[in-house]
């Protein structure tokens, strides 16, 4: 398989990409906790049916983060635009679901299909789990304990609350905390300003026009897994699945059910 790999200049970033495969266009946006490695499992399989891209979103993975403001949902726009693709099935996990969202509101006109695993959605209130880890993150962070700061989200989102680490994967443990490790060592500028979509997803999901599949683990948090059937009752065109004995890195856990499900539902999806 040819892969060719680069740096696409977008709204004043470079970001990283891979891309191989023919046909029709597939992007895929990691989570937050990752970098594009995080769709190894994927991205040969998926590139033999579709032309596929994976990419490092800013200030992750091999894309730098230069000053000033900018907005994820605007850069996956720019980002089609220079492979001249008008438009792409949109693959996204976890915190790349959100962006994934934002873009097909922002630009419906652009999205084929969606494929969004355990995804956050903007404007909705996060648990009091998640903001306890948020508070217990950035301590660690602020002590520049970077072993605490990887192993808290490696424990939440890899390992998940209802299993022990030696339960789970070791080699999808090792690279979630590798990739994590890496970003929390990104040089991130003082100005820096994220513009999120205005409005903001929740109350507006009712608009994505386009087929969706919503994936989540059954080892997830529990508001993941409910956010699930959430989901599919807001977005119209909505199916979902459940993938058992996995959590929140639903992908590498599990790629074959992943990539079988994903496939299947967009072969029947777009004719």
């Amino acid at each position: 398989m040819h892969i060719e790999t680069g740096f696409a200049p977008v709204n004043g970033a470079q970001l990283y990409y891979e891309i191989a495969g023919e046909g029709q266009p597939m992007l895929l946006i990691h989570a937050g906790v990752a970098d594009c490695r995080m769709w190894e499992a994927q991205f040969a399989g998926f590139a033999e049916q579709y032309r596929v891209i994976r990419y490092d979103m800013r200030g992750f993975g091999r894309s730098a983060m230069p000053s000033g403001s900018f907005s994820n949902h605007d850069d996956v726009a720019g980002l089609l635009d220079y492979f001249q693709i008008d438009q792409a099935i949109v693959v996204g996990i976890s915190f790349g679901g959100k962006i994934a969202i934002d873009f097909a509101l922002a630009f419906p006109e652009r999205v084929d299909a969606l494929v969004l695993g355990a995804p956050s959605v903007g404007g909705t209130e996060p648990s009091e789990r998640i903001l306890q880890f948020w508070e217990d993150e950035g301590a660690a962070v602020e002590k520049e304990d970077w072993e605490t700061a990887v192993s808290l989200n490696v424990r939440l989102w890899v390992d998940g609350i209802h299993r022990q680490p030696e339960e789970v994967n070791p080699a999808v443990r090792q690279i979630v905390g590798q990739m994590q490790y890496e970003i929390f060592q990104m040089d991130i500028p003082d100005d820096i300003e994220e513009i999120g979509l205005e409005p903001v997803a929740n109350g507006r999901l009712h608009e994505i026009t386009a087929p969706t599949l919503v994936l989540v683990g059954d080892l997830d948090l529990p508001e993941k897994v409910a956010q699930t059937d959430w989901l599919i009752g807001q977005i119209p065109n909505a199916q979902h699945a459940i993938i058992s004995g996995v959590a929140h890195m639903l992908n590498m856990e599990a790629p074959a059910q992943f990539n079988l499900l994903s496939l299947t539902f967009l072969q029947e999806a777009i004719k």
